[in-house]
């Protein structure tokens, strides 16, 4: 469990909009209506559930609105006199073709996307961030994977351990969070969904919130 006192997880959340193929992405749902859902329900003790962004599924030309999200999140760190605690940046994608709920472990520096982005993008073969070297080269989530995906199984839900996000903009986003983070001293996580038809809508609000009380309560 955290630690008493004055210790606080602040989770800052992104979802994405809908892209070619997928009509509605169940993220920007789930995103959107997160602080009400979470309202309703209660907060875990310890946890703030800060800033809910839908971001465009774009690589390269939405580099400045993710940049503008992960520069507010840590801020709101930094200014803080007290002890802010741990921050973590909590982010969703959707599978359309699975079936459970994965929790990402890296992200790999390659762009190789199967379609254009929103934007026109299509990358094949381009390293995320060419200073970082190849497109071999991974980054790896500083929080236990294994552990938070145990944890939500006990619970009951369909989820699996993953480390593959793909090469598509979810690995895209990742791979720039996961640098960041590292960087700023904070943490940072990958969620890939299904799609509600699979999942339906109540049973992944359930799952989030499931999600924040694990964070909140890691050590």
């Amino acid at each position: 469990m955290g630690s008493e006192g004055t210790s606080v997880t602040t989770i800052h959340v992104t979802g994405f909009k809908r892209f070619h193929g997928v009509s509605e992405n169940p993220t920007e749902t789930i995103v959107s209506n997160l602080k009400a859902y979470m309202q309703k329900k209660g907060l875990p003790k310890g946890l703030v559930l800060g800033s809910c962004n839908v971001l465009e599924v774009a690589g390269e030309g939405a580099l400045a609105p993710l940049y503008n999200f992960l520069e507010s999140a840590a801020m709101g760190r930094d200014s803080e006199s007290t002890n802010a605690g741990r921050v973590i940046l909590l982010h969703f994608g959707v599978n359309s073709g699975s079936t459970t709920f994965a929790i990402e472990n890296q992200a790999i520096n390659e762009a190789t996307f199967r379609c254009p982005d929103e934007l026109g993008w299509k990358p094949q073969r381009v390293p995320i961030i060419a200073s970082d070297g190849d497109i071999s080269r991974t980054r790896e989530t500083s929080l236990p994977v294994n552990e938070i995906t145990k944890a939500l199984a006990k619970m009951g839900y369909l989820v699996i351990p993953s480390d593959d996000a793909g090469r598509f903009v979810c690995n895209y986003v990742y791979y720039h969070s996961l640098q960041f983070a590292e960087q700023r001293g904070i943490k940072s996580l990958f969620v890939h969904v299904p799609l509600f038809l699979t999942i339906d809508k109540e049973t992944q609000m359930q799952f989030v919130a499931s999600l924040l009380e694990v964070l909140a309560s890691l050590p």
